[in-house]
């Protein structure tokens, strides 16, 4: 198995407020890494540190084999294999959008512009919304539009993904398009590693789950051993009140 992301003891603060606190895991290669957790318990700045949008304060981040906190890492090198999906779109709104898809590979001098037309065209089909190339974000859904942002980040043809709450945003009968995307890609051997509240994704897709609660990873192991038998009581707090609602 290779190690796609290796953290070790990462800590992450903003001033007196420690928000990770010694953060240790391993991502395999082709495995799908789903982490849950309160608001606040540091998933998403955890994520963030992954691609360096937040500066770790101290610990060791490799990703891909290249060590995010040694200063003489070229970042942008590191994020162009790494796709990341946010709550919030970020779609550049005055692109249409197949524009929005090919943009970064076209502007990196990754591909021609017929090339990433085609490609674009490609992961809009795959995402279910190849009629779409044309229109504005602004002619959208919620949920069409995570998707194209799903399409974007696969435009660089990254080999690890990471989704932040990516359907926290969306009314509820738009998170299953966004959702089954996601599993697309799962089964298609993308690693990634996710931050939701979608407990059944996390259990039917997910090869490991990490439980986060006040800057610690408290629980890990497979959906079965965290949503059947969790061992920790904050864990086991956490899943009643979710599961039981």
């Amino acid at each position: 198995m290779t190690a796609k992301v290796t953290v070790k003891d990462l800590h992450k603060a903003y001033g007196d407020n420690e928000v990770l606190k010694g953060i240790n895991l391993e991502v395999q290669e082709n495995e799908v890494v789903v982490m849950i957790g309160p608001s606040g318990s540091g998933k998403s700045t955890f994520l963030r540190t992954l691609n360096k949008l937040e500066d770790p304060t101290s610990g060791e981040i490799l990703i891909n084999g290249y060590n995010l906190v040694d200063k003489k890492t070229d970042i942008n090198k590191v994020r162009e294999n790494v796709g990341m999906v946010f709550q919030h779109f970020n779609l550049f709104p005055h692109l249409s959008v197949l524009e929005n898809v090919i943009l970064a590979p076209v502007e990196l001098g990754k591909m021609s512009k017929e090339d990433a037309k085609a490609l674009g065209m490609q992961l809009l089909t795959q995402v279910g919304l190849a009629e779409k190339a044309d229109a504005k974000p602004t002619q959208l859904s919620g949920g069409q539009k995570q998707r194209v942002a799903i399409a974007r980040a696969l435009a660089m043809k990254p080999s690890i993904m990471l989704f932040d709450e990516p359907t926290s945003a969306l009314d509820p009968e738009m998170v299953g398009d966004v959702l089954q995307v996601m599993r697309d890609l799962a089964e298609d051997g993308m690693t990634m590693i996710v931050v939701t509240h979608e407990m059944g994704f996390a259990k039917q897709v997910a090869d490991r789950v990490v439980f986060f609660a006040d800057g610690y990873i408290r629980e890990q192991g497979t959906p079965e051993e965290v949503f059947n038998n969790p061992q920790d009581p904050r864990a086991q707090d956490f899943l009643n009140k979710v599961l039981n609602v």
